[in-house]
């Protein structure tokens, strides 16, 4: 590692005649170095003291650099363990068009799995049978899964169905498949348009054990409701998404209140994809 390192510094080295700080400079190597792919998305980046040696600096430009990557989110540091190359984020789009998580990941030319943990009818709960517009107890299908984007576990999902639109959906295999391209597909249920709220929450044990992370750690937990082309409710989910590994792209659209004062009034929309 140490020879790879010198061989690094010396086809780029820090200017010590730029105005440029030194910690951004070493920013800067590293983040060229992984969007190289020279380090690649879970190898360990050299101990502080290392880097220091190879780049002729003090650990408090070191560190300083690692810092930033960390919040930028190209690093990963692990008490005890070492700094590690995060894992790329997903771009998710918070746009109007109700492409899934699934087609999302296929566009970028990744893999997506699901675990299926849960595939039941059962009674709908009261806040299910609210968003669904049901009597509470009406039955709904529950369908509970860990999914894997490039193998990682990535978010858990809990969908629930009303059971009368599509009782069939209970003898799907949905560990390959994308609940929207079942749902149009097979049963010719169009989805319309949704509702969708996001927030920030901390992962539980059972959570943190799904998806690989330490409890408490920030997930991005989402909850929606999607409607058909007749207005009736489809499918409501609740999605704990892990923070570490998710970007969101927000479309923002200003309304123009051409009544209000100078006719600039408005509230931007923001629409949140869902993880089909």
């Amino acid at each position: 590692m140490k020879v790879y390192l010198n061989y690094m510094s010396m086809i780029r080295r820090i200017d010590r005649d730029s105005p440029i700080p030194y910690y951004y400079q070493l920013k800067q190597i590293l983040t060229e170095e992984i969007e190289s792919g020279r380090y690649r998305p879970g190898d360990r980046l050299p101990g502080e003291n290392e880097l220091c040696e190879s780049f002729d600096v003090s650990r408090t430009v070191v560190r300083q650099a690692l810092n930033e990557l960390e919040n930028e989110g190209w690093l990963r540091r692990r008490k005890g363990r070492g700094t590690f190359v995060a894992p790329r984020k997903v771009s998710e789009s918070l746009f109007q068009n109700l492409t899934g998580l699934y087609e999302d990941v296929s566009a970028r030319g990744g893999t997506l799995r699901s675990k299926v943990r849960r595939l039941e009818r059962v009674p709908a709960p009261d806040v299910v049978a609210k968003e669904l517009e049901l009597s509470k107890g009406d039955p709904v299908i529950v369908l509970d899964r860990l999914r894997f984007v490039n193998e990682i576990p990535w978010v858990v999902v809990t969908t629930y169905l009303p059971y009368d639109l599509c009782p069939q959906l209970l003898r799907e295999d949905m560990e390959e498949q994308s609940l929207y391209a079942v749902l149009e597909q097979k049963y010719g249920i169009m989805i319309s348009h949704g509702r969708r709220s996001v927030e920030a929450v901390s992962a539980t044990a059972e959570i943190a054990r799904a998806l690989g992370i330490e409890v408490g750690d920030p997930i991005l937990l989402l909850r929606s409701t999607s409607y058909g082309e007749d207005d009736r409710p489809v499918e409501h989910f609740i999605a704990r998404h892990r923070g570490d590994l998710s970007r969101f792209e927000v479309n923002l659209l200003r309304r123009r209140n051409t009544s209000g004062p100078r006719g600039i009034g408005g509230t931007p929309t923001m629409i949140v994809q869902d993880y089909r």
